[in-house]
């Protein structure tokens, strides 16, 4: 079992930049690869990154390319999503996701934290 537990969600301001951070409760998640998703009030929850276990590749969804970077910190069992430029439809609670099979979608993930909400304001 691995319990992951997201910080960071605040409000700010459009053009500013948050850090969210994921962190787990087993040191198995340095054998996962990592995942950020995220909700918007009335939409489903879709893929923004993605890291593999040893950081060594990511993926990220077209609307947050050379905006978002994920990294991680296996050694103290901890994710990030750097966020700058933000924009106002970058709304919504934000979910942090690990798995052995996990990718781009949320079906490969078996561990997920409970959310940490970003608002972006205009």
């Amino acid at each position: 079992q691995v319990q992951l537990v997201e910080s960071g969600g605040e409000l700010v301001q459009a053009g500013g930049s948050l850090r969210l951070s994921c962190t787990a409760s087993s040191r198995t998640f340095s054998s996962y690869a990592m995942g950020w998703f995220r909700q918007a009030p009335g939409k489903e929850r879709e893929f923004v990154a993605a890291i593999s276990w040893s950081g060594g590749s990511t993926a990220y969804a077209n609307s947050v390319k050379g905006r978002f970077t994920i990294s991680r910190d296996n050694a103290k069992k901890t994710g990030y999503l750097q966020m700058n430029s933000l924009k106002p439809e970058d709304t919504a609670v934000y979910y942090c996701a690990a798995g052995l099979t996990g990718w781009a979608t949320a079906a490969g993930y078996g561990y997920w934290g409970q959310g940490t909400q970003v608002t972006v304001s205009s």
